[in-house]
């Protein structure tokens, strides 16, 4: 399922080669399961002869901002992507479209030809995606009930330990909680949960101090790095957990046993000789050989808090307390008040030229 990094680099690749362009011509598929709310041909009409803007994204969500309302808004849901006809976008893993099928994709269900003879795609296989036509996306559901966008709004890190000491759920169900933090997903949470040594079934309350941290850390730090790679997993760094937690084969990690269970509805990857359960729990679990968090409509699985016991271990990195002092400082600046579409805009400009001078930096390094 696309996450943050997908969708971002979907983003991306429409900022950069569709913005400031007029839609031509656009054809809508006949699917009123995906295409929601909104009839096809109400849906062509609205976006021929408008010019794009701008594309934005919160979370796993993405909307245009045309020359005037209303504007299409995508979820990507499990297998939704977009193409563009001779520009290479990155595809998530098991992307469901193929770059040998037919220009469009018989899979197409928003087709959009450019003035300048560009086209692109949003294409859908399995039918979870969702679009839109929305007025002010971000005023109205399913946007407006989003939190903070893990990449432009993750909350300060003070703000996230003492928001975690509240809440009584499963950290991974809290992790999937998309009105809690937009756009981490099912790889994602696996991946912050096995760095930050974290077991996914432990209660979030009863993480210590420094655990909470150490999975802020992480959560900015993946998320970063997979978006300034484009969501290639290809450049993802070998030791993630990512290249082994696919299809419930049992492998190893960095030498340590991988194994599966299901956390807030959804099959978890985790290393047991790392990410322990704690506290009461640990009993708990003790008696039972496999253990299920069933999410409620927010993925918020709700069990009793067990004694705080700190065992998530300290980084897989070495670093100093003075490093730890000026990355909290630094993440302590992030802005978490909700933004306009303007604002959002600026966010994503300001990610883009960060990664871009990391990008020239490394270039230079490397003559």
């Amino acid at each position: 399922m696309p996450e943050l990094p997908e969708v971002e680099a979907a983003r991306r690749a429409i900022e950069e080669h569709c913005t400031g362009k007029k839609i031509a011509a656009c054809s809508v598929a006949d699917d009123p399961k995906v295409i929601e709310g909104v009839s096809r041909s109400d849906l062509e009409a609205a976006l021929r002869g408008k010019t794009i803007l701008a594309a934005l994204r919160k979370g796993k969500s993405l909307w245009l901002r045309l020359d005037s309302p209303p504007f299409p808004t995508f979820h990507f849901g499990m297998a939704g992507a977009v193409s563009i006809k001779g520009v290479a976008v990155t595809k998530y893993k098991r992307s469901a479209v193929s770059d040998t099928d037919e220009w469009p994709s018989k899979h197409s269900k928003v087709f959009v030809e450019l003035d300048d003879g560009l086209a692109f795609s949003f294409t859908d296989k399995r039918r979870f995606a969702r679009v839109r036509l929305l007025e002010d996306p971000e005023s109205v559901p399913p946007i407006s009930e989003l939190g903070p966008d893990a990449l432009l709004e993750l909350m300060p890190v003070g703000d996230f330990v003492e928001s975690l000491s509240k809440k009584k759920t499963a950290i991974k169900a809290l992790l999937l909680d998309q009105s809690y933090i937009s756009g981490i997903g099912n790889w994602i949470a696996d991946e912050v949960l096995y760095q930050a040594k974290i077991h996914p079934l432990q209660i979030a309350s009863s993480l210590s101090k420094e655990c909470c941290k150490s999975l802020h850390r992480y959560i900015r730090e993946v998320i970063e790095y997979a978006v300034e790679v484009d969501a290639d997993s290809n450049h993802f760094p070998i030791e993630w957990l990512f290249h082994f937690r696919w299809g419930k084969r049992s492998g190893k990690v960095n030498g340590m046993k991988i194994e599966f269970i299901t956390a807030a509805g959804r099959t978890s990857a985790y290393v047991p000789e790392l990410q322990k359960l704690t506290g009461n729990q640990s009993e708990k679990v003790s008696r039972k050989k496999s253990t299920k968090v069933m999410p409620n409509k927010n993925v918020d699985a709700e069990e009793s808090p067990s004694e705080k016991e700190e065992t998530c271990g300290t980084s897989m990195k070495n670093e100093t307390t003075e490093d730890n002092e000026r990355r909290e400082k630094k993440t302590s600046e992030t802005e978490n008040d909700r933004i306009s579409s303007k604002g959002m805009a600026k966010k994503h400009v300001a990610v883009a030229e960060s990664s871009l001078r990391k990008r020239s930096k490394s270039s230079r390094a490397n003559l």
